[in-house]
């Protein structure tokens, strides 16, 4: 008995500095109120998990280097990055010049310098991207850069892999990240015939069994190729075969992405990125080449455009602020696509201010999501939004994976960031935000496009959904921090 109680008592010491460790370190409120809930009532689970999946690693150790290296590496190339920010933003077109503001916060945020003259083209599926792409590796001949979270070792990836092989043993670097857990398939037999024909290829952050758990949830969920320096493709379409949309290809189910093509010195920051995650997970120092930025270029398009990037290892929450900023900038119409839709309270609150301040906003949303829980907590937020005019839409015609928004016409979001907690704290990721009206009015077009193929959700019958119908989403919702 005396052995018992004082197990009892270790124990409840235990839990109790676990709670104090979840206080201190966990800034987001209902983050912290999730982890404290699982620690006091499902205690060894709960604990597990928040040691699995809770640590802040913003201010833990194992990010420390690549910040440090990326701090380097920005010095080298910001002042030419950042040159001639303030005379772009100051020559916005008239319809535009509201937006200087946001540009402002982003450079401020992770000085990312405002880019003109660039040539944007946007793609919408595999099918219009990976053409683009396979001609554009073809055509490299100094670098191609290529970071990806999902590669898959399926046709696409493998007529990919081919012309990486080809350009390698012709010379050209070829440096390539993936993300080992979600491009998993590669690891035995794709990744070895790369590295046999000279491609540098390295994990991001190499899953092992004993860091197995936090090493999955901080991602690398970057899209990103880079070549020659001048041209870049970034969106949301990852290298697999369900986003072709050919039955050669895909023989399923239909899915649905958005992606950019960019030349000019919009590509500049791309490049960073690569070289900045390149020099993490390779353990090495790359050295600058002239190659990698083509400055004295004077591209021949007319679009502005910034890169915005977050992750684990960045100061502030760079995507989530400058979507909130935009928001808050719109006059008539925000337009939202997201296969994952957790807003959280900040960005929540910005949508019900903008909605009832006479915004009219749509969000386009899945009808059927690849996960039940994710969907459960998105749901839970439907009510809310309804109740204040928004317009939700549930798209059927397959998947929709998309993650953009447009603002008035004028202003685009295109990128790899999901409207959700893991998105905005815990992945790496990359948005582009484009200034132009042509592409925010091309953007639009394929958003009324896909409303066609989608069902708006009533606002009365939603409301009349029972209470237990209810029940898991709200359930859900609790657990939205931690999904």
């Amino acid at each position: 008995m005396k052995w018992i109680l004082v197990f009892e008592i270790a124990y409840v010491l235990f839990i109790i500095a676990v709670c104090l460790r979840i206080i201190y370190d966990t800034r987001s409120v209902s983050k912290t109120l999730a982890y404290l809930l699982l620690a006091v009532f499902l205690p060894v689970v709960g604990v597990i998990i928040y040691f699995s999946f809770g640590i802040n690693y913003r201010v833990r150790k194992i990010y420390n280097k690549k910040i440090i290296s990326d701090e380097r590496q920005l010095e080298r190339v910001t002042s030419r990055i950042m040159k001639s920010s303030e005379k772009t933003v100051e020559q916005m077109s008239p319809g535009l010049q509201k937006f200087k503001k946001l540009a402002q916060l982003l450079l401020n945020s992770n000085t990312s310098g405002l880019t003109g003259n660039n040539e944007v083209q946007l793609l919408i599926n595999g099918e219009e991207k990976f053409p683009e792409v396979l001609q554009a590796l073809r055509e490299a001949k100094h670098h191609i850069h290529i970071e990806y979270y999902i590669f898959e070792d399926e046709k696409i990836g493998n007529e990919i892999k081919e012309i990486l092989i080809e350009k390698a043993l012709a010379g050209v670097q070829v440096r390539f990240i993936y993300d080992d857990f979600g491009s998993r398939s590669i690891r035995k037999k794709l990744v070895p015939e790369l590295r046999k024909a000279g491609v540098q290829a390295f994990p991001f952050y190499k899953v092992i069994f004993i860091a197995l758990a936090n090493r999955l949830n901080y991602r690398n969920h970057r899209k990103i190729i880079i070549i020659d320096g001048n041209i870049g493709f970034t969106g949301g379409i990852n290298i697999s075969d369900r986003y072709i949309n050919d039955p050669k290809y895909n023989k399923t189910l239909f899915w649905r992405d958005t992606h950019l093509k960019i030349k000019g010195t919009g590509v500049h920051y791309l490049q960073h990125l690569f070289i900045s995650d390149w020099n993490f997970c390779a353990e090495e120092d790359l050295a600058i080449q002239p190659e990698f930025f083509h400055f004295e270029k004077n591209p021949s398009g007319k679009v502005d455009l910034q890169i915005a990037a977050s992750g684990p290892d960045s100061d502030h929450p760079t995507i989530l602020l400058n979507l909130i900023q935009a928001i808050g900038m719109a006059d008539r119409e925000i337009l939202i696509t997201s296969p994952y839709f957790i807003p959280g309270i900040s960005l929540l609150d910005a949508l019900y201010v903008a909605a009832l301040s006479g915004i009219s906003i749509k969000l386009l949303v899945p009808y059927e999501s690849d996960s039940i829980w994710v969907a459960a907590a998105a749901r839970s937020y439907y009510q809310e939004l309804l109740d204040v005019g928004v317009e939700i839409y549930q798209y059927q015609k397959g998947f929709i994976h998309a993650k953009t928004m447009v603002i008035d016409e004028q202003l685009s979001f295109i990128g790899t960031a999901n409207m959700d907690e893991r998105s905005f704290e815990l992945n790496f990721e990359v948005n582009t935000i484009v200034y132009d009206e042509e592409i925010a009015r091309q953007l639009k077009a394929a958003f009324e496009e896909d409303l066609q193929v989608s069902q708006l959700i009533d606002a009365a019958v939603w409301t009349a959904r029972s209470a237990w119908v209810q029940l898991p989403e709200k359930i859900a919702r609790l657990l939205s921090p931690l999904l």
